[in-house]
């Protein structure tokens, strides 16, 4: 998973991306909550974490923020040393999905992650899953349409898988780099968009077919789904 994490004390930003790094995932760091506002308009994060008291804006600001502009937001953990309940419900009945008040164990901040990464994964993983004409076999890591096979690289694999995994999700190419390659690098954009084209044209993603890869302008793509009503509307002699 990427997580964003959020607090203007050291102290709890070393203890918990410590913690998101020995579980193996990525951490973005914050100390201001502007500047966490401003990575949810370019980024893509599947778990985020904010300090009810930060410089910029609070947590509550952030957390109210996206969920009135993100079209699809991330779960969001409230990290606080609040312990009325009244400004919990204020955090919970905002959007949050949990709470961690300070200071914790690790072992606890580790289960609360975990457990709101899951509540956007959904059901565990399968081997064998089916879109439409798609079928993937994660243990083989082989692509089928139709039945067919489809010749994919390793990279192509594991990047169509996620955004099969993500359907209707904008995923950032930061995210997605993050995801597939593990690391950022200049060559990031050419990267994945030369991977995106070559994935569109092996595995014929158009509306057609029921899904097709939208460009999310100065953001990254998302994997769209079309329904039959959608097709006869794209294509009414189809």
């Amino acid at each position: 998973m990427r997580i964003a994490l959020a607090d203007d004390e050291k102290d709890i930003l070393d203890q918990i991306s410590h913690i998101v790094k020995a579980a193996g995932h990525n951490v973005d760091c914050f100390t201001n909550g502007l500047d966490v506002l401003n990575a949810l308009q370019r980024e893509t994060f599947d778990v985020v974490l904010l300090d009810w008291n930060m410089p910029g804006k609070t947590g509550v600001e952030v957390l109210k923020w996206a969920r009135e502009n993100l079209e699809a937001p991330p779960p969001f953990i409230l990290i606080t040393s609040r312990q009325d309940k009244g400004d919990v419900v204020i955090g919970l009945e905002t959007g949050a999905v949990d709470y961690i008040v300070k200071p914790e164990s690790d072992e606890v901040i580790r289960a609360r992650i975990e457990a709101a990464g899951r509540r956007l994964a959904g059901p565990e993983t399968k081997r064998h899953e089916e879109f439409g004409p798609y079928r993937i076999d994660r243990l083989e890591k082989n692509f089928s349409r139709d039945g067919e096979k489809v010749q994919l690289t390793a990279k192509e694999f594991a990047l169509a898988d996620l955004l099969f995994q993500n359907l209707d999700r904008p995923l950032s190419r930061g995210y997605l780099f993050s995801r597939v390659w593990g690391g950022q690098s200049e060559l990031e954009t050419r990267t994945i968009d030369m991977h995106v084209s070559r994935l569109r044209s092996k595995l014929k993603l158009t509306p057609e077919n029921g899904f097709a890869i939208r460009t999310v302008f100065g953001f990254g793509y998302r994997m769209d789904q079309y329904s039959t009503v959608d097709r006869q509307i794209l294509d009414p002699e189809g």
